[in-house]
């Protein structure tokens, strides 16, 4: 017998553990794609040898593009009203995007140009990583915006945050462990064929996650609310400065700033401490893995300890523990044998705990960042503030691991060395890698801490107020359908 669904107040499913898998997924699906990001800069360096600093200059370039196509996309998303979708805009631009990222992670990693003249390779580099990019944005952003359209309930929003935090971990580890073991040989150098054919066979599993997540997900919020009595036309600028003026959205986007430019810098730094320092990239992914236990330990505990305690207060208390643990693996005597390992293993556990908190609870910090510019200034736009969000996330994507590479660079790094660099060199990335942990923490904090303003209880009156808003306006508009069809 068929089990019967549970309905909530307006005929939809109740919020259950079939939303918070669904959304997981998503994010799986965009890490599928994701996660090969931090194998470039070895990949197009080491294996395609291309000039570091010519790399870090083309980093910059597409990052540049990448992070003005997220507002765009996120613009036109926001003037998608008028057309009437099956399951929702949001939905329909997220199966439009993961169909075009079945092939487009493959095309950052085409290995056969690898012998040819530096402006075919740059070529290469730059059009594979705009196609990729077109459709990431496609698929990311409306995902994003997703959270804030799905539930309004801040206990249900920290858990599809938490969720979402489960599916980039396990999107991010199994490629994290997997693929060091495959793509680099006994050497320690990395073998581009196989990065090309792990990119093919990631993006499949990707659209299938993303095909779960469409299909067992349920819209129980109003895309399009018009908060004024006369709907206003959509005004890009003033958007923009409404984002500007939203101190939760700043607050969340200065944390996640740091973090990316922190960390995505950090990333080929570690594999080169790796390569050249433990003498032993193939166990890089399985010590990432392992530091990352404590957040996995916290996610199921996420709702809650949001509900207890809140969610600034607790990304606050983490970012402290990142910054005391980044600062004494700056500090500690971290030696290129097991015991030097295992120092920095417990610093990571640490960090990573820290870290863990914020990006549990971060997305649903987003999602009551929308809810506090239509609380401030009447309109929702969704697409919007998530996207200026990713707009700054990916300008720190880009310029960590290009400024990365430059600090690299000048510490004596060389690309023709590949996963044997100098014992000098080496040692510097010891340093470079605690250094850059250790601003990711520091401006975590200050995002935290001293911009973001939505404590529990400011959050619990924004929520109520808005309650009362949308209540107030379903009713007017259910007499004003009376009064029409009288």
């Amino acid at each position: 017998m068929k089990k019967k669904k549970i309905l909530d107040a307006n005929g939809k499913r109740k919020f259950g553990i079939v939303d918070s898998l669904a959304y997981a997924a998503g994010d799986f699906g965009c890490n599928m794609s994701f996660a090969l990001k931090g194998t470039m800069a070895i990949f197009w360096t080491q294996f395609m040898r291309m000039d570091s600093i010519l790399y870090a200059g083309l980093l910059i370039l597409v990052q540049i593009w990448d992070a003005i196509n997220d507002p765009l996309i996120g613009t036109i998303i926001d003037n998608d009203k008028k057309r009437k979708y099956k399951r929702g805009k949001f939905l329909a631009y997220i199966w439009l995007g993961s169909l075009g990222l079945l092939v487009a992670g493959a095309l950052c990693f085409i290995p056969w140009v690898k012998n040819s003249e530096p402006l075919v390779k740059a070529i290469v580099f730059v059009a594979g990583y705009i196609l990729w990019d077109a459709f990431y944005t496609i698929a990311n952003v409306p995902y994003g915006s997703l959270l804030s359209v799905i539930s309004n309930d801040p206990a249900d929003r920290a858990s599809l945050s938490a969720w979402r935090s489960i599916g980039s971990m396990i999107g991010n580890m199994v490629p994290m462990v997997i693929l060091p073991m495959i793509i680099y040989d006994s050497n320690n150098n990395i073998i581009g064929e196989r990065v090309f054919i792990a990119a093919l066979i990631m993006g499949v599993a990707g659209f299938i996650a993303f095909q779960f997540m469409i299909r067992n997900t349920v819209i129980r919020v109003e895309e399009n609310v018009t908060v004024s009595e006369a709907p206003q036309k959509f005004n890009v600028i003033k958007a923009m400065g409404n984002f500007m003026k939203n101190r939760p959205a700043v607050g969340a986007t200065v944390a996640a700033m740091g973090m990316f430019i922190g960390m995505q810098a950090a990333t080929t730094a570690v594999t080169v401490m790796f390569q050249s320092y433990f003498k032993n990239v193939a166990i890089s992914g399985i010590v990432t893995m392992f530091a990352m236990i404590p957040i996995v330990a916290f996610t199921p505990l996420a709702r809650k300890f949001v509900v207890k305690y809140g969610k600034k207060e607790l990304s606050v208390v983490g970012a402290i523990c990142s910054v005391v643990a980044c600062a004494i693996m700056l500090l500690a005597p971290i030696t290129p044998d097991g015991k030097g390992l295992v120092i920095y293993i417990l610093c990571q556990l640490i960090n990573s705990l820290g870290m863990g908190v914020y990006s549990t609870v971060s997305w649903s910090m987003m999602g009551d960042a929308i809810d506090y510019n239509e609380w401030k200034f009447g309109t929702r736009e969704e697409g919007t503030v998530y996207s200026l969000h990713s707009f700054f996330r990916k300008l720190a994507q880009g310029i960590g691991p290009s400024l990365a590479l430059v600090i690299m660079v000048a510490l004596g790094y060389s690309e023709i060395n590949a996963g044997n660099q100098l014992f000098s060199v080496a040692l510097n990335m010891r340093y470079l890698v605690a250094a850059l942990y250790l601003f990711a923490a520091v401006m975590q904090f200050i995002g935290l801490a001293l911009i973001y303003n939505l404590d529990k209880k400011t959050l619990a009156r924004m929520t109520a107020d808005l309650n009362a808003l949308h209540g107030a306006n379903a009713t007017e508009s259910a007499e004003n359908g009376e009064a029409d069809a009288q």
